[in-house]
């Protein structure tokens, strides 16, 4: 499975952004997908995470008001629409793939089975 995530820029803070996490591989469908965001100085975590048919979805803390996480197996594509964009924000953004779906846990979550490289949004107050 190869993993791309896009989208990233500069934008400002109260502004909308979509990263989009572009997939290959002949069962990627069949996986579980999040995105993870490492920002300056501080450790990747779990931002938001989808299950393979897109019906259990994962927000971690106060994202879920903001943050949604779709994805179209079609395209093999997963997205992350990102509203409200505060400074904190500010971020490599990661998607990667997991054979597993960790439901509560995701928050604890630090290894997947597959990685992309990232893509970096950065929020101007």
């Amino acid at each position: 499975v190869q993993l791309q995530a896009s989208g990233g820029g500069l934008v400002q803070s109260g502004d909308s952004l979509r990263v989009t996490c572009a997939a290959s591989g002949p069962t990627v469908s069949s996986y579980a997908v999040g995105w993870f965001r490492q920002a300056p100085g501080k450790e990747r975590d779990v931002a938001s995470a989808i299950s393979w048919s897109g019906q259990n979805t994962y927000y971690a803390g106060s994202l879920a008001g903001r943050f949604t996480i779709s994805r179209d197996n079609a395209k093999n594509t997963v997205y992350l629409q990102m509203n409200s964009l505060k400074p904190e924000d500010t971020a490599v953004y990661y998607c990667a793939a997991s054979r597993t779906w960790y439901g509560y846990r995701w928050k604890d979550i630090r290894d997947m089975d597959y990685w992309g490289k990232g893509t970096l949004v950065t929020v101007s107050s």
